[in-house]
């Protein structure tokens, strides 16, 4: 009997919230090639996503990027600019943590503006601030306030802390 892949995918998320990230990768993978089998193609692209995710969890970054590459475009051609924004995301981690920046914050800042086409504020934040605290990381300290004020604009619902930042990272300018 052929295993159901929607199954194998919510044993890969349940393993993945229980922190087993080699067991998530296993049924991960085992979903991405029944849905392959299915032609079901996003679907493959979206658990090779969560592969990337937990790969990065368990500190492999090149199997990480490896599992996520090309993914976006599977997104970008079905029109999912949202997963095409969390592939590139994906992409993005995998890159910083092989401290590859340069491509680590072009993949951010596409991603951010994916997210912002679909007005997806919050993930927007999220990458700009990744993209942010690479810049700062690698001396850039004007670029990497100008990511973070951008990263504050894109959120829907800026906490205290988040609007006091921004009061002060106006006088960076």
């Amino acid at each position: 009997m052929t295993p159901n892949p929607d199954q194998l995918a919510e044993q890969g998320k349940q393993a993945f919230r229980n922190r087993n990230f080699a067991e998530a990768v296993k049924f991960f993978e085992q979903a991405a090639s029944e849905y392959d089998s299915a032609n079901a193609g996003l679907m493959a692209a979206e658990m090779r996503n969560n592969i990337s995710v937990a790969l990065l969890q368990e500190g492999k970054a090149k199997e990480s990027l490896a599992a996520a590459l090309d993914t976006d475009q599977v997104f970008a051609s079905a029109g999912d600019i949202k997963r095409q924004g969390m592939a590139l995301g994906n992409q993005a981690a995998a890159l910083e943590a092989l401290n590859r920046y340069e491509e680590a914050v072009e993949k951010y800042d596409l991603a951010a503006q994916l997210f912002g086409q679909v007005g997806e504020g919050d993930l927007r934040a999220m990458v700009m601030k990744s993209s942010a605290a690479i810049k700062l990381k690698t001396g850039k300290v004007t670029a990497s306030a100008f990511k973070m004020m951008g990263s504050l604009d894109a959120k829907e619902h800026p906490s205290l802390f988040e609007r006091i930042l921004k009061f002060f990272l106006r006088f960076i300018k």
